[in-house]
């Protein structure tokens, strides 16, 4: 680990960005450039002393976890993300092997996103950022660990995973989470590993994958089930990276509907209304 350069790599990205590049508002005179260490610690998921201490040269090697999770936050490209790994003295990760750093591009969309649900999840069904709409509407998906950080593995292992669609939505769901896995399964290695782990542990997904079928469209209008508020009738865009590795989810209503009501109540009370469920 070299610690100085670690710091100066650090200091000098986090400057190199303004809080417009983020989705945060401009806010009073600064009176140095770029973002402040506070802001890039939140942005990153991590106390302000821990992102500090990096800084300054005081602070404990970083994990991988800990190393992806701060290139998100200073929106690194995937260079600058294999650097940073580098100088904190781990092996860069493999690029066909790992879909954890979201895309830039994306990331641009989902910063600037604030009263809409959005989120971007990994041809794996792994749900790597949200913003605070999509957590009250779906749930926070990012928090899961192991296997279970798939939509894919949740859906056909946790019943309650399948509650937040009508009954009559689910089939064409599930035909479309195993599709897309099947599809994934052609170019990364780790997408024909959740297949078998997910087949030893259902029945119904084993049935879709041997039926061996791929491009299964989403539904482009879905209805959500929330805990508190009922079914709410979405229309959902994707955003899709060229290498098809990601994808941006964006969920709204029709405008004058109660379903656009909804989803304005979820933007404003949303997080207080998951904790009382």
């Amino acid at each position: 680990m070299d610690r100085l350069e670690l710091a100066d790599f650090l200091r000098r990205r986090r400057e190199a960005l303004s809080p417009e590049d983020v989705g945060l508002p401009p806010g009073q005179r600064r009176r140095t450039a770029g973002l402040r260490r506070e802001e890039v610690a939140t942005l990153s998921g991590m106390s302000t002393d821990y992102y500090t201490r990096l800084e300054q040269q005081r602070g404990p090697r970083p994990s991988e976890q800990m190393l992806v999770a701060i290139a998100r936050g200073l929106r690194l490209s995937l260079d600058e993300r294999d650097h940073l790994f580098r100088l904190a003295g781990h092996t860069a990760p493999t690029r066909v092997s790992r879909s954890d750093h979201v895309s830039r591009p994306l990331m641009r969309v989902l910063d600037r996103l604030h009263d809409t649900p959005a989120q971007v999840m990994s041809n794996l069904g792994e749900t790597l950022v949200q913003n605070q709409p999509a957590k009250a509407l779906l749930g926070d998906e990012t928090g899961y660990t192991g296997p279970a950080r798939s939509a894919v593995y949740r859906w056909f292992t946790n019943p309650d995973e399948q509650l937040i669609y009508p009954a009559a939505y689910r089939p064409r769901h599930a035909r479309f989470l195993v599709a897309n896995l099947r599809t994934a399964s052609g170019t990364d290695a780790r997408a024909t590993e959740l297949a078998r782990l997910v087949r030893a542990k259902s029945a119904e997904f084993a049935e879709l994958w041997d039926a061996h079928e791929v491009g299964v469209p989403s539904e482009r209008r879905k209805t959500i089930v929330h805990p508190n508020l009922g079914e709410i009738d979405l229309d959902c865009q994707l955003l899709f990276t060229d290498d098809l590795a990601q994808v941006l989810l964006v969920f709204t209503a029709t405008p004058g509907t109660e379903d656009a009501e909804k989803l304005q109540l979820l933007s404003v009370v949303g997080p207080e209304l998951l904790e009382s469920s």
